[in-house]
């Protein structure tokens, strides 16, 4: 049943579903690591697949692999990380930072252009800090085919 589970809940993450105005695309779960070369060959094997995405953002090292988010640096360089939930990845950023607006939400920061596309943060009334990601369509057609 657990293994049911498991396989449910993946093939849930793959699937685009759309919350109000804002079509998300995919979510991941993030996992904190020190060591990238280290820690992502567990990850890969653990998921059957090499890693989607690897690029530096600020002072951590980033790997998507699978639904995981894989941050890796020292201390400093990823707690400012682990107070958020995501990244969401959607469709359309500029719909997402609209709808925490009128939700009563606010943007706590953005938008950034990283490697892998425009990235705000916001804040939902409910305390919840969300990433949330608006792929370039390079990274979009790599990732979602």
């Amino acid at each position: 049943m657990l293994d049911q589970t498991v396989e449910l809940n993946a093939l849930l993450c793959r699937i685009p579903h759309t919350v109000g105005p804002v079509k998300i695309l995919k979510t991941y779960a993030r996992l904190f690591v020190t060591d990238l070369d280290r820690a992502l060959p567990v990850y890969e094997r653990l998921v059957g697949a090499p890693a989607d995405l690897r690029f530096r953002f600020e002072q951590a090292e980033i790997a998507a692999v699978g639904d995981f988010l894989v941050v890796a640096g020292s201390e400093d360089a990823v707690s400012g990380y682990r107070g958020t939930v995501g990244p969401v990845i959607v469709d359309d950023l500029d719909a997402a930072t609209q709808f925490v607006t009128e939700i009563g939400g606010e943007i706590t920061s953005g938008p950034i252009v990283s490697a892998t596309g425009r990235v705000v943060y916001a804040r939902h009334p409910d305390g919840a800090h969300v990433e949330y990601v608006e792929w370039t369509a390079e990274v979009l057609s790599r990732v979602l085919g």
